[in-house]
């Protein structure tokens, strides 16, 4: 693997955590949900609602981009 795809997998790894315990604890204190529906709940939303990136090798060497359900498009990461 290489740099960027480290990056990459560290980026999209770090934003589902983030996003996986905000909806855990808001689904566990806001719903009626119990048991393993709790974590279950929370996997769905924060697999869908993170950010993914890739590190794709392009003609000026390899680039890391974002695709973000939020945002029109694709974005170059620095």
């Amino acid at each position: 693997m290489t740099k960027l795809q480290i990056r990459a997998f560290l980026y999209q790894l770090g934003c589902f955590a983030i996003l996986f315990i905000s909806a855990r604890y808001l689904v566990e204190h806001y719903t009626n949900l119990t048991g393993f529906w709790i974590p279950l709940t929370a996997f769905v939303i924060g697999t869908l609602l993170s950010p993914k990136f890739h590190a794709i090798k392009t003609k000026d060497g390899e680039k890391l981009f974002m695709k973000w359900i939020f945002m029109k498009g694709i974005k170059e990461i620095g």
